[in-house]
C-alpha cells in the first residue's frame, strides 16, 4: 500500500517557522511529483506548493511565495516543506500527495496523505 506519512505540524505563532515532513513508502517515489496542499473547513483546497520528479520544478502559491521552501530527498523518499513568517492564514491542516505530473489542481493527485494541523496564532 502507498503510503504518505506526513508530520511536522503544531502551533506556532504570527511569524514563526515549521518544518513538515512527508515520509513516502509504497510506491517508486522519484517516478512522482510531489505536492503539498492545505485544507481550510469552507474553503476550497490549494496546493501551496509542489516539486517535479526530478527536482527540477517547483511550484509556489502566490499566498506562500518566498515564505515557504519545498525540498525533496529521492535517496530518502522524503519530501520537506519549511514554512517561515507563518501568519493566521495559513492555519489549515496541511496533505502531502503524489501524482504523476506536477500540478496545481488538487484532484490531479492520485495519493494522499492523512494530513498535519497546522495552527498559527496571532
Amino acid at each position: 500500500d502507498v503510503q504518505l506519512q506526513a508530520s511536522g505540524g503544531g502551533l506556532v505563532q504570527t511569524g514563526g517557522y515549521l518544518r513538515l515532513s512527508c515520509a513516502a513508502s509504497g510506491l517508486t517515489f522519484d517516478d512522482y511529483a510531489i505536492g503539498w496542499l492545505r485544507q481550510v473547513p469552507g474553503k476550497e483546497r490549494e496546493v501551496v506548493s509542489c516539486i517535479s520528479r526530478s527536482d527540477n520544478t517547483k511550484y509556489y502559491a502566490d499566498s506562500v511565495k518566498g515564505r515557504f521552501t519545498i525540498a525533496r530527498d529521492n535517496a530518502k523518499n522524503t519530501v520537506q516543506l519549511q514554512m517561515r513568517s507563518l501568519k493566521p492564514d495559513d492555519t489549515a491542516v496541511y496533505y502531502c500527495v503524489a501524482g504523476v505530473f506536477l500540478r496545481t489542481d488538487p484532484g490531479a493527485y492520485t495519493y494522499w496523505g492523512q494530513g498535519t494541523k497546522v495552527t498559527v496564532s496571532s
